[in-house]
């Protein structure tokens, strides 16, 4: 039964034997892309006549994943390639653990690398462990300074300063930098704010502006030029622009109008092209007429009778042109009319 308080005792001080890890237990705060140095530090005692092997596990911050060896050294050798996600990014800081450094550096710090991480230290009959906090916070960048409305007289408008990039708590400081350095009374509640909302604005307000953004790992800080100018002539612009609009308008009208004016001619033009070429038939030679002329009178001929035919004749042969007609080598012979009794 006295032996019981004594191991609860030894229970509770994470260790057995003479083997102590002397660092304490902490929580390191570092900025992403850093280097992450965490400690653990032991003794050992008269007694502690094993092999020494350490090691270092990461239990992860989302408490889906199981512990995992992300180094160890035993049997005088070093294996830093268990885990992926540090893969050569973790390394011991001490060439000789043996001296009682089994401190890491853990380089090239990303959101990933949040957790918990334990020191293992073992050398029988003596053991030991210790943890640490790691937390991975982004520095404020990117941040950008603008404003948020009219640049007028009597004008409100707002100041923003917005970081692209930045772990939450974020601080913000505005300062005036040029004219007179004194700002506005009203201004004052806002001037830890990201924005600052301004009511009535004046000429007074004019100047140049910085916003610094700070958080526990870094700070950035952009600046804001702020010129209030009196009102500009709201009217005139609004005309000047309904004008413009309905001169493009009518500009748009007239050339969709001679497009499809130009269009309605070409269509047109091909159509009656289209209509003599297939409609009208071709001209007829000259000489083809003159003898369908001549054919057509000698029928004539033959069905009057001997009393007339002699006058019709003379006419009718006189009425074709001289330049159209083509006489045959043998002329056509008429039969000779009798005489009337």
């Amino acid at each position: 039964m006295a032996l019981l308080p004594f191991v609860l005792l030894c229970g509770f001080a994470d260790f057995t034997g003479s083997l102590s890890i002397t660092t304490p237990e902490q929580m390191i705060e570092k900025a992403k892309g850093e280097t992450a140095y965490l400690p653990c530090k032991f003794t050992l005692g008269p007694e502690d006549q094993g092999p020494l092997d350490i090691e270092w596990l990461l239990s992860p911050a989302d408490n889906q994943k199981v512990d995992q060896v992300i180094i160890l050294y035993s049997g005088d050798k070093i294996y830093d390639d268990y885990y992926q996600g540090l893969k050569g990014r973790v390394h011991f800081t001490s060439t000789d653990l043996k001296s009682g450094d089994a401190s890491i550096n853990v380089t090239s710090l990303q959101l990933s690398d949040i957790g918990t991480y334990q020191c293992k230290v073992k050398k029988a009959p003596g053991v030991g462990n210790k943890k640490i906090q790691l937390t991975v916070l982004v520095k404020p960048s990117g941040t950008r300074c603008y404003i948020d409305g009219s640049e007028e007289i009597g004008s409100d408008f707002k100041l923003k300063c917005e970081p692209r990039e930045g772990s939450l708590p974020l601080r913000y400081e505005w300062q005036k930098l040029s004219n007179s350095q004194k700002l506005p009374t009203s201004w004052l509640p806002e001037m830890t704010s990201p924005v600052i909302s301004v009511k009535n604005a004046t000429t007074e307000y004019s100047g140049t502006y910085s916003c610094t953004v700070k958080n526990r790992v870094g700070s950035d800080q952009c600046l804001l030029r702020l010129d209030v100018v009196p009102p500009s002539n709201r009217a005139g612009t609004i005309a000047g622009a309904i004008v413009g609009i309905l001169l493009a308008l009518v500009l748009i009208g007239l050339i969709v109008f001679c497009c499809r004016k130009k269009r309605r001619e070409e269509k047109y033009e091909k159509e009656v092209h289209h209509d003599i070429r297939e409609d009208v038939p071709p001209p007829k030679s000259r000489t083809s007429t003159a003898r369908s002329y001549l054919g057509s009178n000698h029928s004539s001929l033959g069905s009057m009778s001997p009393s007339n035919m002699e006058g019709y004749s003379k006419t009718q042969y006189n009425q074709v042109p001289s330049e159209d007609f083509e006489r045959d080598p043998q002329s056509p012979t008429l039969p000779t009319a009798k005489s009337a009794v």
